[in-house]
């Protein structure tokens, strides 16, 4: 069953928010998945806060980011551009190592590739944007994400060794604008 998932890119001083993910060691945008009976937007602002402990104000949506081949099912995030209401980062210990705002053109690494399509289209304006990242599951469908961690400790690597290796491989299509993306002022048409 495909998953629905919602991220956020808060910009502040023209720099983007990012978090260092415990699980893999790599650095991310805030976001996760849709939690039953909340909307999009809210998963969206839920996340930044959990994740970072800030609170943000969405100010448009950047865009739908589908990776159908991605686990059992597929993963389409939903991705908003955002400004934040509040300072003071308080990363969430059990999910993240780090959080800070970072200038989009020098981004720390590992990097999670997906994302920066992301801060690209968002920074450019973009909204309603649909693309596809064929990102893909490297195991079958009998594994799941709970045996994650099973792998990962039958690996002997690192987080960020085992997140390198596994998760960050790429299908042939790699990534497809699927619908163009629209700048701010096209609704003047």
């Amino acid at each position: 069953m495909p998953t629905i998932g919602a991220s956020a890119i808060v910009t502040s001083a023209d720099e983007v928010l990012l978090i260092k993910r415990r699980d893999c060691e790599a650095w991310a945008l805030p976001g996760g998945n849709v939690d039953a009976g909340e909307s999009v937007a809210q998963a969206a602002v839920r996340e930044v806060r959990e994740e970072t402990g800030i609170e943000i104000e969405l100010t448009r949506l950047v865009g739908i980011y589908s990776s159908p081949r991605w686990r059992e099912g597929g993963n389409h995030s939903i991705v908003f551009a955002a400004t934040p209401r509040t300072q003071g980062l308080t990363p969430q210990p059990e999910e993240v190592v780090e959080a800070g705002y970072y200038p989009p053109h020098n981004l720390p690494e590992p990097f999670v590739w997906w994302h920066r399509r992301w801060i690209v289209d968002a920074l450019g304006g973009a909204i309603g944007t649909v693309c596809l990242q064929d990102r893909v599951w490297p195991w079958g469908t009998e594994v799941k994400r709970l045996d994650l961690h099973r792998l990962y400790e039958e690996s002997g690597l690192s987080p960020q060794e085992f997140f390198l290796k596994y998760l960050t491989r790429t299908g042939p299509q790699k990534e497809r604008i699927e619908v163009a993306r629209e700048a701010r002022n096209a609704s003047a048409r």
